[in-house]
């Protein structure tokens, strides 16, 4: 090989290396934001389920997953309308007004399909178990206004 290639090589190899050992440096010196729990988590690792709490949970879970897909669908197929649309007629007319409203639409759905599967979980919980999922609820609600 060159010298002035195997050199050349050799300061790209340390440069890398260099870059991924100032990004993890980075990370263990400035990512200490604490995380939030996630519904989810607070639901399966917190809240001490019994087995027939967890047997109606998951079955609540496995009911809005499909009703969760199939309004993301509506979603996808509104936006690709929408990109139609503004294809189309360059402008905010009525194709593009059209897929805006029935993107919000599905959007509005799913945000009301979401707070009915929340509560719908929530009436599962003994008193002390609604408790913290009520916590973890309005946390998540407001965690960019804290």
């Amino acid at each position: 090989m060159n010298p002035n290639l195997r050199r050349l090589v050799i300061t790209a190899i340390v440069a890398l290396m260099a870059g991924f050992a100032g990004v993890g440096l980075g990370k263990l010196a400035f990512d200490h934001a604490p995380r939030q729990p996630t519904l989810h988590e607070v639901i399966h690792n917190e809240l001490r389920l019994t087995s027939d709490q967890l047997g109606r949970i998951e079955g609540l879970e496995t009911d809005f997953r499909t009703r969760r897909q199939a309004l993301e669908l509506d979603m996808r197929a509104a936006n690709a309308e929408l990109a139609s649309a503004i294809r189309e007629e360059h402008g905010y007319g009525p194709r593009v007004t059209n897929a805006v409203e029935r993107f919000h639409h599905a959007m509005g759905e799913l945000q009301t399909e979401t707070i009915r599967h929340v509560f719908a979980m929530r009436e599962v919980l003994t008193p002390e178990q609604k408790e913290v999922f009520d916590n973890t609820v309005v946390s998540a609600l407001t965690a960019e206004q804290q």
